[in-house]
């Protein structure tokens, strides 16, 4: 197995990821993160930040695969409400799903936002049964056009340390993500990523907003409650920390110019900034995969 190694030493941070492992909801870990692998050394940025990297290793058996899917439909369409939502629409469950939900296989920019799609929702999965916090996951069953990506902080993790009660030790984390499952070069998303996350600093007050309005109109007070704990900052103190990461098809990950090309250098939150890179073979397949099960055993 090759093992990724670094010339240089990454510079110690506040945020350790290391330290937290346990779902923020205490839910059972999903099977495709049995499959998620962190690789014992890590990348350094060009100016001396670590990055994480984790190997997707899927297995091709149908049960391990039809979990996914059924996972992931929730997201666009919850099993519970499909067949009063396509009623009126003479259109089957697959159908409806394919026809008017899912991004598009095909014709652009559909297969683009599958695979963000997915890759917002692997690191979505990361975050809340990795990482420890809370990730509201309403956005996807939203979109106003099935081939659009959702505008703003693409994940925000919640972490209370003695809820009800806040404490400035309550975190935040707001995780940006860019994905590349084609080509054969590697084309800067990490650093695309990095990018994004230092925006979010200026604009969480905005998907906060929206993320409370969003509970509040599928009568889920009690979790826009706490969301409401972290929109003032200045009187409620409380952590706030910044994610980056690349999703990545084998063939487009290269070591050396990941670490070349990465830097975090400006980012309004570095101090505490996490990078992570996940690489998997033929994503993409997966992705078309996963979609087609989800559509065909609703």
């Amino acid at each position: 197995m090759t093992q990724w190694k670094s010339s240089k030493q990454p510079i110690s941070r506040s945020f350790n990821p290391d330290t937290v492992s346990a779902s923020a909801t205490g839910a059972a870990l999903p099977s495709h993160l049995s499959n998620l692998s962190k690789r014992a050394e890590s990348l350094v940025s060009s100016d001396g930040c670590r990055i994480d990297i984790w190997e997707l290793n899927v297995p091709s058996t149908a049960d391990y695969l039809s979990a996914w899917a059924s996972n992931f439909r929730q997201h666009y369409c919850s099993d519970t409400e499909i067949d009063d939502l396509r009623a009126g629409t003479g259109l089957s469950r697959a159908e409806y799903l394919t026809q008017l939900i899912f991004p598009d296989k095909s014709t652009a920019p559909g297969p683009g936002i599958r695979a963000g799609d997915f890759a917002e929702l692997l690191v979505s999965d990361y975050v809340e049964y990795l990482l420890g916090y809370w990730v509201p996951r309403g956005k996807y069953a939203e979109k106003s056009s099935r081939d659009e990506s959702v505008k703003g902080v693409d994940i925000l993790g919640f972490r209370l340390t003695n809820p009800p009660s806040p404490t400035s030790s309550d975190t935040l984390l707001a995780f940006e993500v860019k994905a590349q499952f084609s080509g054969s070069k590697y084309t800067g998303r990490l650093q695309t990523a990095i990018i994004d996350s230092s925006k979010d600093y200026l604009r969480r007050a905005m998907m906060l907003n929206a993320t409370k309005r969003r509970l509040r109109q599928a009568g889920q007070h009690d979790r826009a409650l706490l969301v409401q704990r972290f929109q003032n900052l200045s009187d409620h103190p409380y952590i706030y920390r910044s994610g980056a990461a690349g999703v990545l098809s084998d063939t487009a990950y290269d070591e050396d110019i990941l670490q070349k090309s990465t830097k975090v250098l400006g980012h309004q939150n570095a101090g505490n900034l996490e990078l992570i890179v996940i690489r998997g073979k033929e994503l993409m397949k997966l992705v078309h995969a996963l979609y087609e099960r989800a559509a065909n055993e609703a």
